[in-house]
């Protein structure tokens, strides 16, 4: 269980209420978390900004459904759903981040966020308008990249992800976005095009362009194409 005396030391958010549009800083916003979690924030969890630019990218109405595959303690659940309209869900496999998350919605009362204990093979893609990758997968490859050891890693768990997330993604609805932020994109399909890019090309915009099976990797084809808009952040 998290260290609700950690947890808890700063006051409720203000960011997410209505009419607020000022984005804090990282060291700001990870005060929420405990420290053991706050101290993996500058390599497991997404920057605020990343995490407001990728938001934007994503919510193309109010309501939009959002996953986000590998949420950690929620951060980019929590901040996507204080500035946009969107409705957010993290689907995290370790129980420890998994509790914090949701501690940290019910505390700050950020609304529109859902945090489900759950493997990314047990989610069905098609309740989902758009979705959110940061590298998820890639501690099965590099174990010394791997959060804790609360559970396990695997090279065929990579492989194993990846296929799923591929024939999820093939089969939702033209027009589905995705956004990846750093990694292969091994688990973009090649029916999505990657349309736009910041942070230095590390936050990239994929849509679904046509149908199609899950195929060979997107990134060996068109990762970055020409046709791609640049937004520089």
């Amino acid at each position: 269980m998290p260290d609700s005396a950690s947890l808890f030391a700063s006051p409720p958010a203000r960011w997410y209420e209505e009419g607020c549009s000022e984005l804090p800083s990282d060291a700001e916003f990870d005060r929420i978390f405990p420290e053991s979690i706050r101290h993996s924030s500058i390599h497991h969890w997404s920057t605020v900004e990343v995490c407001r630019h990728a938001a934007d990218w994503l919510v193309t109405a109010p309501g939009t459904r959002v996953l986000d595959v590998g949420c950690g303690p929620g951060k980019f659940c929590a901040i996507g759903a204080g500035f946009t309209r969107g409705h957010f869900t993290g689907v995290e496999q370790r129980r420890k981040l998994c509790c914090t998350a949701r501690q940290v919605v019910k505390y700050h009362n950020i609304p529109r966020v859902e945090i489900l204990h759950a493997n990314v093979t047990e989610m069905a893609f098609n309740r989902f308008d758009a979705f959110y990758f940061f590298n998820p997968f890639q501690e099965n490859l590099m174990p010394m990249l791997k959060i804790d050891d609360e559970v396990p890693v695997e090279f065929s768990f990579y492989d194993r992800y990846i296929n799923y997330v591929r024939k999820e993604l093939s089969s939702v609805p033209l027009g589905t976005r995705v956004v990846t932020y750093w990694g292969d994109c091994d688990e973009i399909p090649p029916c999505y095009d990657c349309v736009e890019t910041a942070f230095e090309d590390e936050l990239r915009l994929w849509i679904k362009r046509r149908t199609g099976e899950p195929g060979k990797f997107a990134h060996e084809e068109c990762c970055i194409p020409d046709t791609c808009e640049f937004s520089i952040a």
